[in-house]
């Protein structure tokens, strides 16, 4: 049986209040380094590697921005107990991708679409994927903030009813 490495640190509990500052540093790691690593890949942070095919807008930006901010309140969030909702923030993250990505530099979609039925299709759908991955994302992170530890939660069915 493989057992995972846990973000926590041996300081923290599933009851604490504070994180440790190790959790933080990691959170934050990953939300800067995803925003470069995706501004870098689509050409939203120019650079000599790679040359975006269509022009860069604010809403671009926004998303490239908010993918990576909820990547990092993601890895912030999770739980110590291994519990883990990977396949919803996958799917808002490749959702999040083709929103700030540009449409005609995605080899796949190349791949199955011409580059004009994107431009004429796909493009004005973009800022929808956006909504739609933010919107995943915050309920994502919403749920989890909601969930509570299982100690908690077991504490709370054995304790007697006042009604």
């Amino acid at each position: 049986m493989q057992t995972t490495r846990s973000l926590y640190s041996p300081a923290d509990q599933p009851g604490d209040v504070l994180p440790s500052r190790r959790r933080l540093a990691i959170s934050v790691l990953v939300g800067a380094g995803s925003f470069v690593l995706f501004g870098v890949v689509t050409g939203l942070i120019p650079n000599p590697i790679y040359v975006r095919q269509v022009p860069r807008t604010v809403p671009d930006y926004l998303f490239l921005a908010l993918t990576a901010g909820f990547l990092g309140l993601y890895t912030f969030q999770r739980p110590a107990d291994g519990r883990t909702d990977d396949g919803a923030a996958t799917a808002s993250t490749v959702v999040g991708f083709l929103a700030f990505g540009c449409p005609i530099c995605n080899a796949v979609l190349l791949a199955l679409f011409s580059s004009s039925a994107l431009m004429t299709y796909f493009d004005p759908l973009r800022p929808l994927l956006g909504a739609a991955s933010v919107a995943l994302f915050g309920w994502l992170l919403y749920a989890r903030s909601r969930r509570g530890c299982d100690s908690c939660v077991e504490r709370r069915s054995t304790e007697p009813r006042s009604d």
